[in-house]
């Protein structure tokens, strides 16, 4: 059995750069062995064994890579993935997994037909809040739950710049971006709604940035359970409110994002004790009663894992084993689905029923 995989990875811009590099080379299954830069070399000044090329087609043409990680811009995703799996390549590709559905279904049908692993880049299913949250739902401490609130919120009033504060460049904005992460846990947890009602806007009303920045997106299941998913560009509050869970025993509420982000941008990495440790006073609420007892008190948040997502796809890939991958290519689809019908609920002004 092959022991390491050889990974090739497209562009080294900051997702590249603070997410996937750190976690190749922080696995013991995997190996960085090419980026493409089309201009420059920064990649080799941080990781001077790698091999960098300038296209993507020269990468595609190396036969000693096994796995390509797209990071590039979101319109870009699909005809890259497509081309990297008729290469012979298995692919991960950045969230969001397409622009549209169409091209997400068509990516489902070249992975089977290549016989190649193609996964998702949802790497918020291991952030330790996340984590915190599947368990009290498996665990029944808050009995039947009936309400999911998840908010990614930032304070930015101004435009950053860049394709994804275009409004004319395919998936840009804050739904594709932020709302992809949401709606991915929201599947992860619950599986597809019954219905989905959306309100997507422009906020800050920027002369140089037009592309949606607040969204709210309500999620309906059998059972009158709602999933309620928010982000918001104009939210300046310390710390952020991330998680609110309620059930017919209680209530738990966690603020604060997941640690990994930073601390991958400060350097610290998976083979760090600390890594994906959250400090007790930043541990979420819970006000609940367990086994006839009302219990009120704080929940250790989970380590968060980035690691596992790249541990995951390195062993579907040696074991050739489609079936074992945890972000599979149907999840990307059904993302992409959700976030169209989103669009369509807000344009339309009307709850959609799946």
């Amino acid at each position: 059995m092959q022991s390491k995989i050889n990974v090739g990875v497209i562009g080294f811009g900051f997702s590249s750069q603070t997410f996937h590099c750190p976690l190749i080379v922080s696995s013991p299954h995997l190996h960085l062995s090419a980026v493409v830069e089309r201009h420059q070399n920064k990649s080799s000044t941080v990781y001077p064994w790698v091999n960098v090329t300038r296209t993507t087609e020269e990468l595609f043409d190396l036969p000693t890579i096994d796995l390509v990680v797209i990071t590039t811009p979101n319109d870009s995703h699909f005809s890259l993935a497509k081309a990297a799996m008729e290469k012979g390549k298995h692919v991960i590709v950045e969230k969001p997994f397409t622009v549209t559905l169409a091209e997400a279904e068509e990516l489902v049908q070249v992975s089977k037909k290549t016989n190649k692993l193609c996964s998702i880049y949802q790497n918020r299913r291991w952030d330790g809040d996340f984590l915190t949250v599947k368990k009290l739902i498996a665990s029944g401490h808050l009995g039947r739950i009936v309400e999911f609130q998840s908010k990614f919120d930032r304070f930015r009033n101004f435009s950053k710049g860049g394709w994804r504060e275009k409004e004319e460049q395919a998936g840009s904005g804050i739904l594709y971006d932020l709302g992809a992460h949401l709606i991915d846990q929201s599947l992860c947890l619950f599986g597809m709604p019954k219905s989905i009602f959306a309100s997507i806007n422009n906020q800050r009303q920027l002369k140089d940035s037009q592309v949606d920045d607040e969204f709210t997106v309500t999620l309906s299941y059998e059972g009158g359970l709602k999933a309620v998913l928010s982000s918001g560009m104009l939210v300046r509050e310390n710390p952020v409110s991330r998680y609110t869970l309620r059930g017919m025993n209680g209530s738990f509420t966690k603020h604060c994002l997941d640690v990994q982000e930073d601390q991958l941008k400060a350097g610290v990495v998976p083979t760090n004790a600390h890594y994906g440790v959250e400090s007790s006073e930043r541990w979420g609420s819970i006000n609940s009663d367990i086994g006839g007892i009302h219990i009120v008190g704080h929940v250790e948040t989970e380590k968060g894992t980035y690691i596992e997502f790249y541990s995951n796809v390195a062993e579907a890939i040696l074991k050739g084993d489609r079936e074992h991958l945890a972000v599979k290519p149907e999840d990307g689809a059904q993302c992409i689905r959700l976030i169209e019908l989103a669009q369509k609920s807000s344009n339309e002004g009307r709850v959609i029923f799946l």
